[in-house]
């Protein structure tokens, strides 16, 4: 069939037990994806490594990171006739995969899991595309992906799986006692499988040398680091914790939204392990820990940076992770030395904004004064920064803008006199259903619907073109404004925060790529 190349991971020689599919952010028949890379869906492949390795044939169709279209994709997921369906349902990309679960042959079991899943089942129960619909898992899926998939019947005993009552049309849901509840959808991460990265078409990657390898190769020295500063790393994104202690208002993975997610980490020497079998097969020598705050606990990271160096990690790999800015503002200088000598080379932070009573509206527990602070000591010791950025949030005032985008000029030009480098990333705000902020909205009396009506936004009209082209993914918007500047405005503000950005990357500029 034309159509196999595109699957990932299954034997396709035989038929398969599932099919997962990764919807696109957009309809790619009507207009081409412009980015060549897109992060890889861990969570899904988490699911799909567990499948198979319980038995079952199971395969990834990765829309997004092929461009595919929605007839496209439907007329693959048919070609391939697979027992079950399975799509993880993300907001944004919600529409997306509807309508792909619409296009399904009537002898395709459709199943589903996801942020928005867990946020709106009735909604999704209800909607008519779904006709294939036979179990909505809320929350971690893999134990009870696995059990559907021997026999459906037994969802009337796990919990957190939905179903609407044929017949009826009433919803169903499995029932069970609280060890099955808590031993089914808290799986312990240090017994799960690694991640089998056959199911992951871009993942690992070749990425290209950047200017924080060059000066760690210069600094350190090492043929392996030399060899990455010329023809860059093989890097893979990895997962070393699950859940988030924090509320920040506008994020899906706030503890309020995700109550049934206990917070775990993985132990240092499962995570040294997995580091150590994707070099082994892959030659992967930098990682991105890319889970919601891998450094977001003192104590936690003091732990695992003592084993990271009894086992030398950082002789052998770098490494970028997602880090809490009010933890690392109460860390040592000798704790930020450990990490240094552990490999660590730059960390992603939500900075957010640059106003302070933005900040405390998201819930941040942060202030300007304190990231420019915790950005001036990491770029000190050489630890570059990844900020992320929200324009146009809810009740942000002409002066709330103006003040974010003085302080990531603060940051750029605290960079320009440290050995680190600190790259913006900058964002309209958009709601997500089952958020704090999604709540507050629709008790103003924001209508769902329009509240959900997400689009891509295309920003080459204010001249960010080749600056935008690898963040096509990531240019999507419901068309509201919820503060005081006009929409127009606010994208305007973030082409020109990228543009300033995408020039600083440039080798000429001494900053980082």
């Amino acid at each position: 069939m034309r159509h196999l190349a595109l699957i990932s991971g299954a034997d396709t020689t035989r038929r398969l037990d599932a099919l997962f599919i990764n919807a696109p952010l957009r309809d790619y028949g009507l207009r081409p994806r412009t980015n060549d890379y897109t992060l890889p869906v861990l969570g899904m492949a988490y699911i799909a490594t567990y499948a198979q390795r319980c038995g079952f044939n199971v395969g990834v169709l990765d829309a997004e990171a092929h461009g595919l279209g929605i007839k496209e994709a439907a007329e693959i997921v048919n070609e391939i006739a697979p027992r079950w369906a399975a799509m993880n349902l993300l907001a944004p990309t919600y529409e997306m995969s509807a309508r792909i679960a619409k296009n399904l042959a009537p002898g395709i079991a459709l199943m589903v899991g996801g942020h928005h899943a867990k946020a709106m089942p009735d909604r999704i129960l209800s909607d008519p595309r779904m006709k294939n619909l036979r179990a909505l898992v809320l929350g971690e899926g893999e134990l009870r992906v696995a059990a559907l998939l021997e026999d459906e019947q037994q969802r009337r005993e796990l919990p957190g799986v939905i179903w609407r009552d044929p017949i009826l049309g009433t919803r169903a849901t499995g029932i069970s006692d609280a060890h099955t509840t808590a031993l089914m959808t808290r799986p312990d991460i240090n017994t799960l499988p690694y991640v089998n990265r056959a199911f992951l078409p871009q993942d690992p990657y070749r990425a290209a040398p950047t200017e924080s390898d060059r000066r760690i190769a210069s600094a350190r020295g090492g043929d392996w680091l030399a060899a990455a500063a010329r023809d860059g790393h093989m890097e893979a994104n990895i997962v070393g914790s699950r859940g988030c202690p924090y509320n920040c208002t506008f994020c899906g993975a706030a503890w309020s939204a995700n109550p049934d997610v206990k917070i775990r980490v993985r132990s240092p020497q499962n995570i040294i392990g997995e580091l150590d079998q994707l070099h082994d097969d892959y030659g992967v020598t930098c990682f991105r820990f890319v889970d919601d705050l891998f450094l977001g606990v003192r104590d936690v990271i003091r732990e695992h940076m003592k084993v990271f160096a009894d086992n030398r990690i950082g002789d052998r790999y770098v490494w970028d992770a997602t880090g809490r800015i009010n933890v690392l503002d109460r860390l040592s200088d000798s704790d930020l030395d450990v990490l240094v000598g552990n490999g660590l080379r730059e960390v992603a932070l939500g900075i957010e904004s640059g106003s302070d009573s933005v900040l405390a509206a998201m819930d941040k527990r942060i202030d300007a004064d304190m990231t420019e602070r915790v950005a001036h000591r990491l770029l000190s010791h050489g630890i570059g920064v990844k900020g992320y950025f929200i324009l146009g949030f809810p009740g942000e005032s002409r002066a709330d803008l103006d003040a974010t985008v003085r302080h990531i000029r603060n940051l750029w030009e605290i960079a320009d006199h440290a050995p680190g480098d600190i790259r913006a990333s900058v964002f309209e705000f958009r709601p997500y259903p089952g958020t704090p902020v999604w709540t507050t909205l629709t008790a103003a009396g924001h209508d769902p619907d329009k509240l959900l009506a997400y689009g891509d936004v295309d920003l080459t009209a204010d001249g960010a073109d080749e600056s935008m082209r690898q963040r096509d993914e990531f240019n999507f918007s419901v068309g509201i404004q919820f503060g005081e500047v006009p929409l127009g405005d606010i994208r305007s503000t973030l082409a020109m925060l990228t543009r300033e950005q995408h020039e600083r990357n440039q080798p000429t500029a001494g900053v980082a790529a």
